[in-house]
């Protein structure tokens, strides 16, 4: 009888575990809905973003474009790790494959730009969903050691296939040139080739998020055993996962390939791995901004450490971390975030004491 009731105690802890992960499920989904001020400030950013390259030198709007991509990179890992609650470490190694399968596609087989695209999309995701599967037996340290694994196995593998990847030396690749009626300088178009792709990236994942999909991701990242009571299916759901990140990575690798140029294996050693998550970390896991915020990051804080000292930018770059995480430690996005619904309440008051 006592065994019994041990039984019937640890189910209903287990439903009542449930009911709190829905309940958090759900209000994660509908944090993801944003009021209509929030509308009319997107607006204006995609409206900013336009004008930018008008505005900026051409290396000014190579940097964007490069931020750009780190940005739909991270808003993969972040399906992973934010909304999943799986550690990765090997997120460059699927930014490098969806660079690669597009520069070998342009470079061997004359393929056109934009097929390159949902292929090194389709490849990235294959290989995400078979890394996936053996994943499922592990968690923390121990997975975060073999996505580690994989990004340090990548850089070798690239240089020893040299007839296909060029080896050490890379690929050199011709790029993108503007249609003729856009008008556009080659950095403008390669720009906004690269707002248009994060633009429906960002828009795809939010519709995902807000999706039974979405739902379930939650769900797993707050507490799997009441996620699996619910009827959730923890190995689907976390292959799908790890799938859908690594094709945003293979997405953002095949627009870096048109931007760059150039691939080459060293562009992709186990540092970018950490630096992606680095830049998640610093703009805010699991928000809906800290992709975008985390790009820029990764993009300008190593370039502005190599300015400050150019001996050893890796003490800056770690040391500027450390004071973000301090003053940030929900990252960029919560610390602007509070910003906000403190002005919020600053000028709701001001209201209330005015009348």
């Amino acid at each position: 009888m006592s065994g019994m009731g041990t039984q019937h105690t640890a189910f209903a802890e287990s439903a009542a575990d449930a009911a709190q992960t829905e309940a958090s499920s759900r209000t994660a989904s509908r944090r993801l809905s944003l009021p209509h001020w929030s509308w009319l400030g997107i607006g204006a950013l995609l409206l900013l973003a336009c004008l930018a390259p008008f505005q900026l030198v051409p290396f000014r709007t190579f940097q964007l474009a490069l931020a750009m991509i780190y940005a739909v990179a991270l808003l993969g890992l972040n399906v992973l790790v934010g909304h999943t609650g799986q550690i990765s470490l090997g997120h460059g190694a699927f930014f490098a494959v969806g660079a690669y399968t597009s520069a070998v596609l342009l470079d061997r087989w004359d393929i056109p730009y934009f097929a390159t695209l949902p292929v090194a999309a389709a490849v990235a995701f294959a290989l995400g969903f078979a890394l996936g599967i053996p994943a499922l037996r592990l968690r923390g340290l121990y997975l975060a050691l073999v996505t580690l694994a994989i990004a340090i196995f990548l850089v070798p593998l690239l240089k020893r296939f040299e007839s296909l990847t060029g080896g050490s030396m890379g690929l050199t690749l011709t790029k993108p040139a503007p249609p003729v009626w856009t008008g556009l300088a080659e950095d403008q178009w390669l720009y906004f080739l690269a707002l248009l792709v994060t633009v429906v990236s960002f828009l795809l994942v939010a519709g995902l998020l807000r999706s039974r999909v979405g739902r379930a991701l939650h769900a797993i990242r707050d507490n799997e055993i009441a996620a699996e009571v619910m009827g959730v299916r923890l190995a689907f759901y976390k292959t799908l996962a790890f799938a859908c990140g690594a094709m945003l990575a293979g997405v953002a690798g095949c627009v870096y390939t048109w931007v760059i140029g150039f691939v080459s294996p060293d562009s992709f050693a186990v540092g970018l791995s950490i630096t992606l998550l680095a830049g998640l970390v610093v703009g805010g896991l699991g928000g809906q901004w800290g992709p975008l915020l985390g790009g820029l990051f990764v993009m300008y804080v190593p370039s502005f450490a190599q300015d400050v000292n150019q001996a050893a930018p890796g003490v800056i770059f770690g040391l500027l971390i450390i004071a973000v995480m301090y003053l940030a430690p929900n990252g960029l996005a919560g610390l602007i975030g509070r910003t906000a619904r403190w002005l919020e309440r600053f000028v709701r008051k001001g209201k209330n004491n005015a009348h």
